[in-house]
């Protein structure tokens, strides 16, 4: 079959950077395919290239046989290609029926019809399978809900071609099994469907083809997904074999070092207590909802608690105030990198050295030379990919971004327990690879280490113990000789014949 989308010789450099070098491929219409790399090796620069957002320095990308010349995120939206990235594009404070409509509001001499905005958006959300209230305001919708909105916002507009960048990485199961639902409608009608992610399970299950790329360049290409294996695409992604990228090893635990009892707050079910002893690392597995993050935000101190006690070495730390969390030893990698965990528009240096600097800067004057050490030692410690420790930090990886928050708190004195949500969202199958090494290395140094994470095979693999929360409660408190997928799973479905909500 001819080719419907094409890139020739697409090449792209920054300062100290070669992010892509003379990618070419093609997709046939109406085909899922694949996009795979580690972090850094050039998946959304190429996706920015294909959407507009930045210039190609050489090479083109054709759509049915002819040469896009588009130099505008609008240039390439009238031209049909339509990027969905991790970081969501919509207005929270409009409706989705507003946010589906922006730009071309339906109407008579720019008065908008707001009930035949709202109908026609109802009928459509229908027709694609999506169970959303065209009126509510995006600001009220979950994460994943907001995901499917972006998707149905592609579908509206026709998109000859519709690039989706991790779109699982926010969903439920429900959610995820809609949008793969969709993307067969969309793929039997014809739409190219660039799918990008890192789950090698969806990429076996949607995807027809597959390129593979490495430190900018292609490092493989598949015409046919079902004849290669796991294995040979790991190794394609990262330049060698991977054969357990757990890495989980036996450690000798200590006594407790971080005690808690009868945490509670307005959104879990019941209070609760538990214990994670120095060396030890504590998983806490739960669906969306579950309250896995509240529970975090609670025993760091970020949200108020309405009673219960933490301690670490014995030693109580004043509730509902992080810094008091942060002086006694225990410091918190968020769910949400981006707005949470790094300061966008600072470089690398400022962001792992802002907590720690209060050591080193007598009265409050900044010592550059002495932050610069403590960046190169850490971009060293946990192999940052960087050309620069002045690199502006919204301008790596997600996985070097998540290094880079390791590191911050890694520089302060006496963390005693590391609390890290969703640590590897995101993230290539190498670099996560890596995060569970520095986790290893920490947690035999003594450190308690808390994991929260969504995704059941991590947190089997990187755990000694884990909690099963479903509902706001703690289901189940399952130690690691008697994990079982199964089990666990059962245990953090609050019904499982109930339909899941957006």
């Amino acid at each position: 079959m001819t080719a419907f989308l094409e890139f020739d010789g697409i090449s792209k450099s920054y300062p100290g950077v070669q992010a892509l070098a003379d990618i070419s491929f093609s997709v046939e219409k109406g085909a899922v395919h694949g996009l795979m790399g580690e972090n850094g090796a050039g998946k959304s620069t190429l996706i920015r290239v294909l959407s507009g957002d930045q210039s190609a320095d050489s090479g083109k990308i054709m759509l049915e046989g002819a040469e896009q010349n588009y130099s505008s995120v609008r240039d390439a939206f009238h031209a049909g290609v339509i990027v969905i990235h991790q970081e969501l594009q919509l207005v929270p404070e409009l409706t989705v029926a507003e946010n589906l409509w922006l730009g071309r509001f339906p109407g008579k001499a720019g008065v908008i019809d707001g009930k035949r905005l709202v109908e026609t958006v109802r009928e459509k959300l229908v027709e694609i399978g999506i169970d959303i209230d065209p009126a509510a305001k995006v600001a009220s919708l979950s994460i994943g809900a907001r995901q499917m909105v972006e998707i149905a916002k592609a579908v509206m507009l026709d998109a000859r071609v519709i690039a989706l960048d991790e779109p699982t990485s926010s969903l439920s199961s429900r959610e995820s099994e809609i949008l793969f639902s969709l993307i067969a409608r969309l793929k039997a009608r014809g739409t190219v469907i660039l799918y990008v992610s890192h789950r090698l399970d969806e990429i076996f299950r949607l995807c027809d083809s597959l390129t593979v790329l490495r430190d900018g360049r292609l490092a493989a290409h598949h015409p046919n997904v079902s004849k290669v294996t796991r294995e040979q695409i790991i190794s394609e992604m990262v330049g060698r074999e991977i054969n357990n990228i757990w890495g989980w090893r036996q450690r000798d635990l200590g006594p407790v070092r971080l005690e808690v009892k009868n945490l509670a707050g307005p959104k879990l079910g019941t209070p609760i207590s538990f214990s994670v002893r120095q060396g030890e690392i504590l998983g806490f597995f739960g669906l969306i909802g579950a309250g896995r993050s509240e529970m975090t935000r609670l025993l760091y101190g970020a949200d108020h608690r309405g009673k219960g006690g933490v301690a670490i070495d014995g030693v109580a730390v004043s509730p509902n105030n992080p810094k008091a969390s942060i002086n006694a030893g225990m410091v918190l990698c968020p769910e949400d990198r981006k707005f949470d965990g790094i300061i966008q528009g600072r470089s690398i240096e400022e962001n792992i050295a802002i907590s720690s600097r209060r050591h080193f800067s007598p009265f409050g004057i900044i010592r550059p030379s002495k932050e610069g050490e403590l960046a190169e030692r850490f971009i060293a410690k946990l192999r940052v990919r960087t050309p620069s420790r002045k690199q502006d930090i919204i301008n790596l990886s997600g996985g070097n971004q998540q290094k880079v928050i390791l590191g911050r708190w890694l520089s302060e004195q006496g963390v005693k327990v590391l609390v890290i949500d969703e640590p590897t969202r995101g993230i290539d199958v190498g670099a996560k690879s890596e995060i569970y090494d520095i986790l290893y290395e920490l947690a035999a140094g003594g450190m308690a280490i808390v994991v929260i994470s969504s995704e059941l095979p991590e947190v089997m693999g990187v755990s000694d113990r884990i909690m099963v929360m479903c509902g706001g409660k703690v289901a189940a408190n399952v130690a690691r000789a008697d994990f079982n997928e199964h089990q666990i799973l059962t245990a953090a479905l609050p019904d499982k014949n109930a339909a899941a909500s957006f």
